[in-house]
C-alpha cells in the first residue's frame, strides 16, 4: 500500500522505512586531500565499495563529476551500469577553478558562478553522462554542497528532479520548490567533514576550524571511524521509529581510508535489513 503525498506523488512505503544510500566521486585529475593519501584511484575504491553493496544487496546513488567520464572511463563504465546504481550529475570539474569562484562568492554570494557559467557546468555533465552511458539523469548534487541562488531553476530546466544539497537533520522527505524541482538534503551525519582521517588529523581539523569557523548541522566535531559509525546507527535507528526516510552520504574514498571498510561494514550490515531505494524513486511523475 502506498501512502501518497503531494502533486507530484512522493511515494513512502508503508511498513518499510526507507534509506537513500548516496556517495560523490571526483576525477583524480582533482588531485583532493584524500585522492593524495590514498594508494589507489578514487573510483577504483568505488568499485571495491560496489563489490560490498553487491554483497548486501543495497541501492545506492553514485553522483559523479562529469570529467570523470572523460578521464576515467575505463573504471567508471565498471560502476554505472551495475542495477544496484543510479547516477547522478556532481558538476563538470568539480569547481576547479577555484580562484573564479572564490572571487564570484565574494562579490555575489553565489559560490557558482553566473547563471550562464553554472548552466553550461550542468549541461555538459549531462550530456557526458548521456553520452557515455546512454542515461538521462535525474538527480544531483554540487561538489561541497554549494547551493547558489539559480540552482533550482538550472536544474530543473536541465531535467533534474531532485537536487540533494546541504545538511540538515529536519530533511524528512523531498521538498518542493517553487521551479518545480525537489530538494532533499543529507539528514544523517555526513562522513568525511565529521571524520578524522587522511590529511584530516587532529591538528589539521583545529587549524581548519580556526580559519573558517565551519559547522553544519550536526556540529563542528570530527569523530574517529568507530564513533562516527556508532553515531551513523544511531540516527538511521531513530529516523526509523519516526518513520522518516534516512538521506546519508558515505564517500568511498573516505571509508577506505579510515579502515579500508572494516567499520562501513556495519552500517551497511544495517542497511541491507532495510528497503534501500535510489533518490529519483522517491518522486513520480
Amino acid at each position: 500500500m502506498l501512502i501518497v503525498t503531494s502533486l507530484k506523488k512522493i511515494l513512502v512505503y508503508k511498513g518499510f522505512i526507507m534509506i537513500c544510500l548516496t556517495g560523490d566521486l571526483h576525477h583524480m585529475s582533482l588531485n583532493t586531500g584524500n585522492q593524495q593519501h590514498c594508494d589507489i584511484s578514487e573510483m577504483k575504491t568505488a568499485i571495491l565499495f560496489l563489490r560490498l553493496l553487491e554483497v548486501y544487496d543495497i541501492k545506492m546513488n553514485y553522483f559523479i563529476t562529469g570529467k570523470s567520464f572523460d578521464e576515467e572511463w575505463s573504471d567508471v563504465k565498471q560502476i554505472v551500469f551495475n542495477p544496484l546504481i543510479e547516477v547522478g550529475g556532481h558538476n563538470y570539474d568539480a569547481f576547479e577553478h577555484e580562484f573564479f569562484h572564490r572571487v564570484w562568492n565574494k562579490l555575489t554570494k553565489n559560490y557558482n558562478g553566473p547563471k550562464w557559467f553554472q548552466r553550461n557546468d550542468t549541461l555538459k555533465t549531462i550530456e557526458i553522462i548521456k553520452e557515455k552511458t546512454g542515461k538521462d539523469i535525474k538527480v544531483w548534487r554540487n561538489h561541497m554542497y554549494m547551493h547558489g541562488e539559480n540552482t533550482e531553476d538550472i536544474l530543473y530546466d536541465a531535467g533534474i528532479k531532485i537536487c540533494s544539497d546541504g545538511v540538515k537533520k529536519d530533511s524528512n522527505k523531498p521538498n518542493l520548490h517553487k521551479s518545480g524541482i525537489y530538494n532533499f538534503p543529507i539528514n544523517i551525519i555526513p562522513d568525511h567533514e565529521h571524520l578524522i582521517h587522511a590529511e584530516r588529523t587532529p591538528q589539521w581539523i583545529e587549524q581548519w576550524q580556526k580559519r573558517y569557523n565551519w559547522s553544519d548541522d550536526f556540529g563542528k566535531e570530527s569523530y574517529y571511524i568507530k564513533q562516527w559509525t556508532n553515531m551513523v546507527l544511531k540516527q538511521l535507528k531513530y529516523r526509523e521509529e519516526l518513520g522518516l526516510v534516512s538521506n546519508i552520504i558515505i564517500h568511498p574514498i573516505t571509508m577506505y581510508l579510515c579502515d579500508r571498510f572494516v567499520e562501513v561494514r556495519r552500517i551497511l550490515e544495517y542497511i541491507s535489513t532495510r528497503e534501500t531505494i535510489h533518490m529519483s524513486e522517491l518522486i513520480k511523475g
